[in-house]
């Protein structure tokens, strides 16, 4: 590892102060579990950083709330053990529970955030597809202030996003799910734990008699994790069943493009997208219905 200088500010003030004084030589690290290793290995996705801002002393940008009128905030310094283990995602956000609770191991999970596994941007990161299906939005800051996006234009590319100069990720919101509404996350890989998804699948369904919303996400089949929309106006107004899950996920397996590498090819990672999509299909739905 090459000499870097370190700062460590205590508010989220001071942190966007120093990045966008240092400019593009510094680089901001929240549990490290991805840069840290990049800069170990000498395979950053940018420049070596020659300043690192770590963000660990910030409280402010930690921490979980949730209120029927506001709905879910989460910082963007929380560890992704405390996301999969707190009660009321695990029960009005299934997915993202899921999602969070396998990215890498026990030990990545217990200092990982998912602002990091945000920011990473990787097509193939496990809390993006949970976090789309939600209609997630990004709280920013920077040095003209906060502002807020969808998350569906915060990602821009393999390793890249919308974030300017001196920016953070301060917080996500996740609207309050309404009655009816289940969800669920999937991913493929060779191992359980420490392994990159092959393909990731998150769903959500609301269900009164019919499907009156739906949200399909697709993870590591395309430059950036992306919503199904074919495959959301495929599901909305049917009523749930294995036929029309089905043809559902063939709309999904449509909407994918996938690149072939050593982890799979093109062809086989479409064929996970509509087998999985399916399975979670009928999983969101049992889980809607009680």
């Amino acid at each position: 590892m090459r000499p870097f200088d370190y700062y460590a500010p205590n508010t989220i003030d001071e942190a966007v102060a120093l990045l966008h004084q240092l400019r593009e030589g510094a680089r901001p690290v929240a549990g490290g579990t991805d840069i840290v290793v990049q800069m170990k290995e000498g395979r950053t996705k940018f420049p070596y950083p020659q300043m690192v801002v770590s963000l660990d002393r910030i409280t402010a940008l930690r921490g979980i709330s949730f209120s029927e009128a506001d709905g879910l905030r989460v910082g963007a310094g929380t560890r992704m053990s405390e996301i999969a283990a707190h009660p009321v995602i695990r029960e009005r956000y299934q997915a993202l529970a899921e999602g969070a609770g396998v990215v890498g191991s026990y030990q990545t999970m217990n200092m990982g955030t998912i602002g990091g596994n945000v920011c990473n941007a990787a097509p193939s990161a496990d809390t993006a597809p949970p976090l789309l299906i939600v209609d997630a939005q990004c709280i920013i800051v920077g040095p003209t202030g906060r502002r807020t996006i969808p998350l569906t234009q915060f990602f821009r590319g393999p390793g890249l996003t919308c974030l300017q100069p001196g920016e953070l990720l301060a917080e996500l919101r996740l609207p309050t799910p309404p009655s009816g509404t289940a969800s669920a996350y999937l991913r493929h890989t060779p191992r359980k734990q420490m392994d990159i998804a092959v393909v990731g699948i998150g769903v959500a369904l609301t269900i009164g008699g019919t499907i009156s919303h739906a949200r399909v996400s697709l993870g590591a089949v395309a430059p950036t994790p992306i919503r199904a929309p074919k495959t959301e106006a495929a599901l909305e107004g049917q009523a749930p069943s294995d036929d029309v899950f089905a043809r559902a996920a063939e709309t999904a397996a449509s909407e994918a493009s996938p690149i072939e590498d050593v982890r799979g090819s093109a062809d086989f990672r479409r064929h996970l997208v509509k087998v999985m999509t399916a399975r979670m299909l009928s999983l969101a739905a049992e889980r809607a219905n009680g």
